[in-house]
């Protein structure tokens, strides 16, 4: 049997890859939340193979791959990732993965990679009277138990790191991404949870709604003031006035909503309309921005997703905002997706 090691902070996205495995490939599976567990899994000889992610908590899969080089330690390492940007791929490779894996992992992609590079000869053949091996996979998938929480949490990372990747290749930059947050506020907890995060810094806002097969909700992207010229500069664009700056944000926020959302909404097999972005205010405090659209905001199930771009002080934060009444819709849909 092979050692292979699945590590992944979620447990949505380690039940999808171990469910893509070859179901005749002769595998003893291991898991890890993190890239910590991850090294001490191999320490411990159970990472012969690793399918690895990259955006994770304590230790992601970039820093689990320096940590590999640098300690000698010996795993042959597939990464399977949201984050689906040029630039990662390139880094991973550099760093000594043997190949890159777009999430959600296809069956046939993974099993034609795992071939091309010669992982699934790695285990000795059974003799010719040996009786047929059970699936291997089966009972660790069992005991894997996934939360509407984490599974809507998987479903945006996937959409994010497509976005991402859209916006990467719009400004020149390489985008760094978090672990995605989804929360069920009332309006009162969103105040104050959008109020801790900005700390009284002036911002501008846009917002597009989206309804789609019983799902709705806004998208908010919030941009920091302070970095509106910075942004400027790397689209190579110069507003002369508040109008051109304002065209300049709709177009960003554009491009981001929409790639996340179309994400998720091919993920959950929807189809989202979406309105024309607008702008909630420029130039104005969060709290500012909060009385102006309280109405709009009652109780709901928010994703919270804050890009940041390397080399820069550049970050946006994206809250998707779905609709109290969306809340049952949008499980089934998720529950559908575990099943």
């Amino acid at each position: 049997m092979i050692p292979l090691l699945v590590c992944d902070d979620s447990n949505m996205a380690r039940k999808q890859l171990i469910r893509a495995l070859p179901a005749d490939w002769p595998v003893s599976i291991s898991q890890a939340a993190n890239g910590q567990e991850a090294l001490a899994a191999i320490r411990q000889g159970l990472g012969q193979v690793m399918l690895l992610d990259l955006t994770m908590p304590v230790m992601d899969g970039y820093q689990t791959l320096a940590a590999l080089r640098e300690e000698g330690l010996q795993s042959r390492v597939v990464v399977v990732s949201g984050d689906v940007q040029e630039e990662a791929v390139r880094r991973v490779k550099e760093l000594g993965a043997l190949a890159f894996l777009k999430k959600p992992a296809d069956p046939e992609a993974l099993r034609a990679t795992l071939a091309e590079l010669g992982l699934l000869d790695l285990a000795p053949a059974a003799p010719a009277d040996a009786p047929p091996a059970a699936n291997p996979q089966q009972a660790v998938l069992d005991s894997l138990k996934v939360n509407f929480r984490d599974a809507l949490r998987e479903v945006t990372n996937v959409a994010m790191g497509r976005a991402a990747a859209l916006l990467a290749k719009v400004l020149g930059v390489f985008v760094q991404l978090p672990v995605p947050q989804v929360n069920l506020f009332e309006v009162s907890e969103l105040h104050m949870a959008l109020n801790d995060a900005q700390r009284g810094q002036r911002l501008s806002a846009a917002c597009q709604g989206f309804i789609g097969d019983g799902i709705a909700g806004e998208a908010l992207l919030l941009f920091h003031d302070a970095e509106v010229s910075d942004v400027a500069r790397l689209l190579k664009w110069q507003p002369r006035d508040d109008s051109e700056t304002s065209e300049m944000l709709l177009d960003l926020a554009s491009i981001l909503i929409g790639a996340c959302l179309s994400g998720i909404a091919e993920q959950i097999d929807v189809r989202f309309s979406q309105g024309h972005p607008m702008l909630l205010g420029q130039h104005a405090s969060i709290e500012r921005l909060i009385h102006l659209n309280q109405k709009r905001w009652k109780k709901t199930l928010a994703v919270e997703i804050s890009y940041s771009l390397e080399g820069d002080h550049i970050h946006f934060d994206l809250l998707l905002l779905f609709t109290e009444d969306s809340v049952r819709r949008l499980t089934h849909k998720i529950n559908y997706l575990m099943s």
